[in-house]
């Protein structure tokens, strides 16, 4: 059977662990392999990540945006295959469709945002003294996820999408049953203009890098959105070494109807407010 690879820097590697593990339909029929990622995929995927933050925080909005529609226009070409491998997991064919256009308009969706985020979300805010007072977003750095179980596909690119747009960069843990679509996104990724390294995604057991996930000193920020209690508490207790941001979405649909909207993309910006003197001038038109 095939055995799925990791996505890391813009590469495919295998595990160096040399580990996989089996994934079944829902029939119990053996659809393939899948890598079963280390703790060090997962510091390699860090390290990608953090080197291109620089460079893709610095890119216009504009220019994000495009690429993002570039990616919109790669899924939506191979849409079919996403389709035909949604039902493989389990999928109806209804279903299967529905979450393939809707994960090609998330990335239409937030492409859209590139440049309007920042207009929603900044302000000028009032002060008694001579100062202007601006509040603006700025992207964290880099950010880990565990994405959702049981939307492989349409979770995963909302996340994605939304995460990257803001100038972030990410590391995703893909669903551990449901993980094939996950690295067919990687092929489309890894085909359109996004830079390597802007995101990287693993497949793997979720109580095996859940700690390194949380604690990773370079990592900014921790996205979960699933809903083990004793996952929560792991998570929120090795956070605090870093002081990490936890984000927690669990939301009950992920498509265009989600109570998220552009608000997910502010969980993962950082606000940083300016101070600039200005002038007064009296009517009769001295400096006082």
């Amino acid at each position: 059977m095939k055995t799925y690879k990791i996505y890391i820097g813009g590469q495919f590697p295998r595990t160096e662990s040399g580990r996989y593990y089996e994934v079944y339909s829902k029939d119990n029929k053996l659809l393939a392999n899948l890598c079963l990622s280390s703790k060090k995929d997962f510091k390699n995927a860090v390290a990608s990540a953090s080197n291109a933050w620089m460079g893709w925080s610095a890119k216009s909005a504009y220019n994000k945006g495009q690429i993002l529609y570039r990616i919109a226009e790669m899924l939506e070409s191979r849409s079919q295959q996403f389709i035909d491998e949604l039902q493989s997991m389990g999928f109806s064919k209804k279903n299967a469709t529905i979450e393939v256009q809707e994960s090609i308009d998330q990335l239409v969706y937030f492409a859209g945002w590139s440049d309007k985020y920042q207009q929603i979300f900044s302000s000028v805010n009032p002060v008694s003294s001579p100062f202007f007072n601006f509040s603006v977003l700025e992207p964290m750095g880099v950010i880990s996820v565990i994405a959702p179980e049981n939307s492989p596909l349409l979770g995963l690119v909302s996340l994605i999408s939304s995460i990257i747009v803001g100038g972030n960069t990410c590391i995703i843990l893909a669903s551990e049953k449901l993980a094939i679509s996950a690295i067919s996104f990687a092929e489309v990724l890894n085909t359109s203009d996004l830079p390597g390294g802007v995101v990287n995604i693993i497949t793997g057991s979720t109580k095996e890098l859940l700690t390194s996930m949380a604690n990773h000193l370079e990592v900014k920020a921790i996205c979960y959105t699933r809903s083990d209690s004793a996952e929560i508490k792991l998570i929120g207790e090795a956070a605090t070494l870093n002081l990490k941001r936890v984000v927690l979405l669990n939301p009950t649909n992920w498509g265009r109807n989600s109570e998220l909207g552009p608000y997910i993309i502010k969980e993962f910006q950082e606000t940083k407010t300016t101070w600039h003197p200005i002038e007064d001038i009296g009517i009769s038109g001295n400096k006082y």
